[in-house]
């Protein structure tokens, strides 16, 4: 049941007793993988966001340091993707049902005795709702210390390998995804259903853009045909292993500082 994560770190294969009786459960690192069952054009499978979270947070922990205590949970595998709803095979959570999911599994976390509890989401379409429960559970319990995190916002080498077209608005199945996934679920990837597409008449000369500072609203249907977004004929599983590599690196060290993470005091 573990997967990617390694047995003596995945939260649910301790028994009550043993978090009973940790003897610091407050400096202890918990991680929830979050990611999202929705379409990935027609050559990508459906759990792309799940498998990404699952194997860069369970690869990192795998070179953790055993001194320093850090958990699993089990992967969220559904998520709010109600931008990809026109596209059979996507599976979605609200807003408020999300919010809810996560805040209870929060709580139920905090009420276990521990105080630092990671969100490592790979999902682009849900990083608001995860920084609303983040800072609501924060408000509530004073001494919880949630992270909204996101899996791509760390170093890595996929800027390298990737065109600035790709960069910009290669954004889901493109080759960065494509990539990883012939990485870690080569056998499920059909390649030769990969479409290249971009979405086409965005603004021109204008301060909105589909993703910035300054977005407009917008569902997969009104920029893609395939529900694809970037060039997934590009990607190659070399590419694909040393972007993990970089992710797992950089992860890694974000877990150090998890642990190392020092309240700040006003």
């Amino acid at each position: 049941m573990h997967s990617y994560i390694p047995p003596d770190r995945f939260f649910p294969y301790l028994t009550w007793t043993d978090i009973q009786q940790m003897p610091h459960p407050e400096q202890a690192v918990i991680l929830q993988p979050i990611g999202a069952i929705e379409q990935h054009g027609p050559h990508l499978p459906l759990v792309v966001d799940a498998v990404i979270a699952t194997a860069v947070v369970g690869k990192a922990l795998s070179q953790l340091s055993p001194s320093i205590p850090a958990y699993a949970l089990p992967t969220l595998h559904y998520g709010k993707s109600n931008e990809h709803w026109h596209f059979q095979g996507t599976i979605t959570l609200s807003a408020q049902t999300l919010i809810a999911v996560l805040t209870e599994v929060g709580e139920s976390v905090y009420r276990a005795g521990f105080r630092k509890w990671a969100i490592v989401n790979a999902h682009g379409g849900q990083p608001q709702v995860i920084e609303i429960v983040a800072r609501d559970l924060h408000q509530k319990y004073g001494d919880f210390w949630v992270f909204p995190l996101f899996v791509w916002r760390v170093p890595n080498v996929a800027p390298d390998l990737l065109t600035p077209k790709e960069l910009e608005y290669g954004i889901h199945a493109g080759d960065a995804e494509t990539s990883l996934l012939l990485s870690l679920l080569p056998d499920q990837v059909r390649l030769d259903r990969a479409v290249p597409e971009y979405p086409a008449n965005l603004p021109q000369n204008s301060l909105l853009s589909m993703e910035g500072d300054l977005p407009f609203s917008w569902v997969t249907r009104d920029l893609s045909q395939s529900g694809t977004l970037g060039d997934p004929t590009a990607a190659t599983r070399e590419k694909g292993d040393r972007i993990l590599d970089s992710l797992v690196q950089s992860w890694t060290r974000v877990i150090e500082d998890l642990y190392q993470f020092q309240p700040p005091r006003a």
